[in-house]
């Protein structure tokens, strides 16, 4: 009962924070005014801000902090032998299962993770883990048959039948195709790409010369990619359309363990120091390995529908480039001055989804707390968010609408809007002017009044504690930046 329970609170928590999203301008259904289009979403006015505060976090920590990282944006649609060689076209393909009475159709291996972390929830832990460890071995020697009767060894039966009535496991490919050229009969196939690492690898060479790098070092990227999802579900988190971040480091061959563990630790730290809590964060090694890796792990979150992988690092050996030169007979090496030798570099791969980050970030800012006390109690909502991330850093409130203070406030909006996102309200009384901004995550109001005519101070009051305290304006702009700069948060990796 007490699992059960337990279960009810995750799943009501999780719709809370789907419904903020909407009403508070962070994400909406695509195409709403048409009833929408499954598993697409369109970010809103805070939602974007949001989105692009962890893009410059990320992508700052990277190539800032790094001497030995730089950059690219490579291009979305890519020639068809870049799928052919990266192994996508013949083994891109998740193994699907149909249930004959719902009409409904599943990723297999998504149907006995569910059922795992059921059995997680209800304290069989061991029975968990024997589970994904068989489901591995399946998944890895591509036993389709075997998955199947797994299913039905585990009595698993489809949410909407409530059945057990399937059909038998099969491979179904998740790239988006579309054709190219002007005129029909000389069109050619080429895909929508389902990541960004192959925009990389095919580009090592030039970025190899042109920003002169020497091994090791790292190409990052921020880009969409395509997958259509068959299992599109639980919001944002799987998508088919959605934005990846990621870095290839490039690496003598025989070093890639040592940089996987120093990537693996580096990004775990990062998710933490940007307010994650450590209990909530766990390195899960991967059961089966892809095809182009000799190592991998994620790094998961306890989301309220259980735990899931945010960002995966990956060795992903000499695949890569050595397929690309095989198939394109053009020389992807590097020659190593320091050990007087040519080799195809090994890579260690990091990669967050960043729509993923921003669930993360939202689940685990939503916060609900009883405020006052007596009759007075209340229970207050707001979006505890790292001030560098919160989509906007202050408000600037006059006190009423007449006696100059409008005018004063505005004269400080102006002042500060060259450093900050910032809101200027004037409408309603100043306490659901607080609550409007806590909604959304401000870490900041600054209330301008009659004093504040007297002797150029404001009241800024504090989201997290609704403390207030009274400052000159001369100081405003050094509070703030001491807040949300992001030499806080680097300071800390």
């Amino acid at each position: 009962m007490k699992a059960a329970a337990a279960e009810d609170v995750k799943e009501n928590l999780f719709k809370k924070v789907i419904s903020h999203a909407k009403e508070y301008g962070f994400v909406y259904p695509s195409s709403e005014i048409y009833d929408g289009l499954q598993a697409v979403y369109d970010f809103g006015p805070y939602g974007v801000e949001l989105k692009n505060n962890l893009k410059a976090i990320w992508w700052q920590s990277m190539t800032r902090l790094h001497e030995n990282i730089v950059g690219i944006d490579s291009a979305i649609f890519m020639h068809p032998l870049t799928w052919k060689a990266s192994g996508h076209i013949d083994s891109f393909n998740d193994p699907m299962i149909d249930n004959k009475d719902s009409k409904k159709r599943y990723r297999a291996d998504v149907l006995l993770e569910d059922h795992a972390q059921a059995l997680e929830n209800s304290g069989k832990v061991s029975e968990a883990n024997a589970l994904l460890k068989t489901m591995g071995k399946l998944l890895e020697n591509e036993d389709l048959a075997g998955l199947h009767q797994l299913i039905v060894d585990e009595k698993i039966k489809c949410p909407i039948s409530g059945t057990s009535n399937w059909t038998e496991v099969r491979q179904f490919n998740l790239m988006f195709s579309t054709q190219v050229g002007s005129v029909a009969e000389d069109t050619n196939t080429i895909y929508l790409r389902p990541e960004t690492a192959q925009g990389i690898f095919v580009n090592f060479l030039n970025v190899q010369k042109t920003a002169r790098m020497k091994v090791p070092f790292g190409i990052a990227q921020i880009g969409k990619a395509f997958r259509n999802e068959i299992v599109a579900r639980q919001f944002i988190f799987r998508m088919r359309e959605f934005e990846q971040m990621e870095m290839q480091f490039f690496i003598r061959p025989g070093e890639e363990m040592k940089w996987f563990e120093y990537w693996k630790e580096s990004r775990l730290k990062w998710h933490q120091v940007l307010g994650i809590p450590a209990e909530d964060l766990r390195i899960h090694a991967h059961e089966k390995l892809a095809h182009y890796a000799n190592a991998a792990v994620d790094i998961e979150y306890a989301f309220p529908f259980g735990n899931k992988e945010v960002e995966g690092i990956h060795s992903r050996t000499d695949f890569d480039l050595k397929s690309h030169q095989e198939l394109s007979r053009k020389k992807l090496q590097y020659f190593d001055p320091e050990i007087n030798q040519n080799y195809v570099p090994y890579v260690v791969e990091t990669s967050v989804g960043a729509d993923r980050l921003f669930l993360m970030t939202l689940c685990n800012a939503l916060t609900e707390e009883m405020s006052g006390e007596g009759e007075n109690a209340k229970m207050r909502t707001y979006l505890k968010l790292h001030p560098a991330l919160a989509p906007v850093k202050a408000a600037i409130f006059p006190l009423v609408k007449k006696d100059g203070l409008p005018e004063k406030a505005r004269t400080i909006f102006d002042a500060l809007k060259f450093d900050f996102n910032l809101i200027y309200e004037d409408t309603q009384s100043i306490g659901k002017r607080y609550t409007r901004q806590d909604l959304i995550g401000t870490p900041f109001c600054i209330a301008v009044d009659h004093q504040t005519l007297e002797d150029d101070t404001v009241t800024i009051r504090h989201r997290d504690t609704t403390a207030q305290e009274r400052i000159p304006i001369d100081a405003l702009k050094a509070r703030i930046l001491a807040e949300v700069s992001l030499s806080n948060i680097f300071s800390k990796l």
